[in-house]
Formats: C-alpha cells, structure tokens, sequence
C-alpha cells in the first residue's frame, strides 16, 4: 500500500469510525480513502441480504456513518451489486492500489472474501483484512488439546483469563480526501418502508448510528449494569443493554464493549459480579462465532447428527400462528408482537419463543428463522445454538419439553408470573385470547391450554 493510489475501505458490518481497524490502516497510509458500502441484495454470493428491519436500520446508520466521513473529507461511496464485479470496477475507475476490509466469519461471507480476493490479486490490487469484529480470532482461543471448544464454560475460562483483548483503536482525525468519485443516492436503495410504514415502533424505541450506539453503553454502564445480574431476567424491565442491534451493523465494537464494562467495574464498587455477568454475554457472541467457524453447516443442520432423524410435526397453521404472536399463550404472542414491532425481543422471552417452537409444536427449528420473517434481523450469526434451548436460530439437540426453567413459563400457570413478565405481556398482547387451536397437536407440558 503506497501513499500515490486511492485506498478503498469496504464497510461492511462495520459502520464506525472508532476502533475500525480497516478505515485505520487506510487513514494512517497517507493515501487518498475510498470509503465503500456496496449493497447486494440479489444475495449473488450466498450472502443472504438484510431483511425489512435490517434495511431500515441500515437507511439510517449509512445516512449517520456517511455524515461522519464526510466531516473526515473523504464521503461514504455506495455502489450496489456482487462485490466482486464492483470492488473490481471501482478499483479500475480510481487506480486504487488497494482494498481493505474488516473479516466477516459466516460461511458464505469466508467464501465471497476469498473470491474477492483472489479475483483483486489477479489485477494487481493489494487486499488486507482486519479483525474488527470479535474481541479475539476464533483460532486463538483453544483448549490445552488444541482443539475448538464445544462447551461455553471452558471457553470463557480460557477466554477471559488468557486473553486480553486489544484496547479499543480511535478514530482517524481526518482522512485524504480522494477525488470525485460516483455514488448512488442513499435514497434510491429503497430501503425504509412506504406502503405500509410498519416503522414506527422501530422509531419509537431505536437511534441507529454510532452515536446513538456509544449513549445506550453510557446508559447502560451508568443506570442498569448495577442490577444486571437480576434484571436481565425479567422481560417486562429494562434490564438488558439493548445493544444487539448496534454490535450487528458494527455501530460498536466488542472491544469498546469490554472496556468500558471493565473500567466501570474497576472504578465502581461492588460493580465487580455484575460487569463479569454481562461480558459473559459478550463471551457468548465470540464462542457462537468459533461454533459457526468449526460447524459451518449449523444454519441447516443440528450439531448433534442423531437428531436429523427427529420425527418433526408438519403443522401451517400452528407455524403461522407462532409467527404472528396468535397462538394464545401470552408469553410467546408478546414476544413476536414485540419482535414485529420493534424489531428486537428480549432474550429470555427468545428462549421460550424458540423453545414453544421446537419443543411443544415438535416444528422443525429451520421454520423458525424463515417466516415471521422479512423484518427480523436477518443474517445475525445462529448465536443461540449452544444453549440448547431450541432456538429458531439454530438447535443443536432439540427435544421434547419437559418443564421449562424460565420464569415468566411456569408449570401450571395459565399466565406469565404478574412480577416477571406482567409488563412485557400488557405491552404487546393486544389479544390475550387464544386465535389458534389444533386439537391434534401436542399439549404444551408448562402452561394449561388457554380458555
């Protein structure tokens, strides 16, 4: 990388300036900087594309990123298509001597960098890539063996004791600007919905952009982390960081994450358990993303190779019913609804969604991730798998319920615990009465049928 030709940095789930390893390798180059979002949304490489919530997030965070370049001097190009054709084309356009980029560790996104790769070297453009993504690479963390781990508990271990995960990277104070370069219009992607505008909730509870993504840590850090231990627990408080969404468009880094929540913890007495409580949390984002790297397939397949033969039920109605929040247990309906309409559910009500799911309607788990549907948050790794609960996301020994744990889901109870789940269910059960009845499937063992 030389300082005579452009440098294009290719924003992926990456959408920061702080800490971005690539846009700061760029930046300290000397070189002019290309700062590239491309949107393929034909899925050309197997990359699946965001789905409806996924693209109104994205609207906005490229509006807030481009917003913050430009202030740098080099604006944020987007260019849409399969990436190799246009990383291709834009290197040709601008002599840029070089691309780089931040890894993604999805199968399909491995293969599509790799082609990009090889397809660039063949012109003679240089390609280097970053980890910006986890607190560690996936190959580093491994047990005395030397080999992947396939239980969190040792990972964590390992994870939180040998590693010390690299401190956080600032932002460029400016960038060389390069010359005139052609861009679409943000607003020619048609990303935000118009007939219908199902986004108000997503407006009413959401702030994409970096920004917004630093203020909900600080919030976090200084009015719930106290209490987090308990209050993640219960659904109808704000108990949880809520920072999901920004960790998936790359709005924060997990590294910004664990800093902050250690400086806390160290500067705050008797904040100690709870910053170790929610960085375990973050432990769980890297171990899912080695599970993905060492089980490519587990999008589709269990992990557990016997329960390939698990004698699924076929059942449409029963499917859509869950979909939509109508299956008449309070719990599960506000969870959905709360998923539709804001694009986010907590994550103990996802444990009982994704377990009423493969568990109680014996569905198959790969249902799950496809039908309630355009508007979730498509293309997150399947970082539930692990737990076993029968997440839609991915279930890596699914069976058959037999009494369920969580709280708000109670043998013999016909409604959610008033102190666990009361609020959650009088937010987002707009219907308590059930609207789905099957006579021939499986009774849930935790709750009566509703009346």
């Amino acid at each position: 990388m030389t300082s005579r030709s452009p440098v294009i940095v290719w924003f992926r789930h990456d959408l920061r300036l702080a800490d971005n390893p690539a846009l700061d390798r760029a930046a300290e180059s000397g070189a002019p900087v290309i700062p590239l979002y491309l949107l393929d949304d034909g899925g050309a490489d197997g990359v699946r594309p965001p789905g409806s919530a996924g693209r109104w997030w994205l609207h906005h965070s490229l509006e807030r990123l481009g917003a913050a370049l430009a202030r740098l001097g080099s604006p944020l190009v987007l260019r849409r298509g399969p990436a190799g054709e246009i990383l291709g084309d834009l290197a040709a356009e601008t002599g840029a001597g070089a691309v780089v980029w931040n890894r993604e560790y999805e199968p399909a996104a491995v293969r599509r960098d790799a082609a990009v790769r090889e397809r660039l070297s063949r012109r003679g453009v240089a390609v280097e890539s970053f980890n910006g993504g986890l607190l560690v690479e996936p190959e580093q963390v491994r047990s005395k063996a030397g080999t992947p781990f396939k239980v969190f508990t040792p990972f964590w271990k390992t994870l939180s004791s040998a590693h010390d995960p690299a401190r956080p990277l600032p932002a460029p104070a400016a960038l060389t600007p390069p010359g005139a370069v052609a861009s679409d219009a943000l607003a020619a992607w048609g990303l935000l919905p118009t007939l219908p505008d199902w986004a108000g909730g997503m407006r009413e509870d959401w702030t994409p952009g970096e920004e917004a993504a630093a203020g909900r840590l600080a919030d976090f850090l200084d009015a719930i982390l106290r209490d987090y231990r308990t209050g993640r627990d219960r659904p109808g408080r704000d108990g949880t960081s809520r920072l999901s969404p920004h960790l998936h468009w790359g709005e924060i880094s997990p590294r910004q994450v664990w800093h902050a929540a250690r400086h806390r913890a160290e500067a705050a007495a008797g904040l100690e358990p709870a910053a170790e409580a929610f960085l375990r949390e973050i432990g769980w984002r890297e171990f899912t993303h080695g599970l993905l790297v060492t089980n490519p397939d587990m999008r589709t397949e269990p992990m557990d190779r016997r329960f390939k033969a698990l004698p699924w039920r076929s059942d449409d109605a029963g499917l859509k019913a869950w979909q939509r929040g109508r299956t008449g247990y309070p719990i599960v309906d506000a969870g959905m609804r709360q998923l539709w309409r804001t694009g986010w559910m907590h994550n103990r009500v996802r444990m009982i969604v994704g377990s009423f799911l493969v568990k109680d309607l014996l569905l198959p788990w790969q249902s799950g991730k496809s039908g309630s549907g355009t508007r979730w948050w498509t293309r997150t790794p399947p970082t539930t798998a692990p737990t076993g609960s029968g997440s839609p996301a991915a279930a890596p020994i699914p069976r058959r319920s037999s009494g369920c744990s969580t709280p708000c889901f109670r043998a013999g109870s016909s409604t959610p615990t008033a102190a666990m789940c009361g609020a959650t269910c009088r937010n987002w059960n707009g219907c308590p009465t059930a609207t789905y009845t099957n006579p021939g499937a499986p009774r849930p063992r935790c709750w009566r049928q509703p009346a």
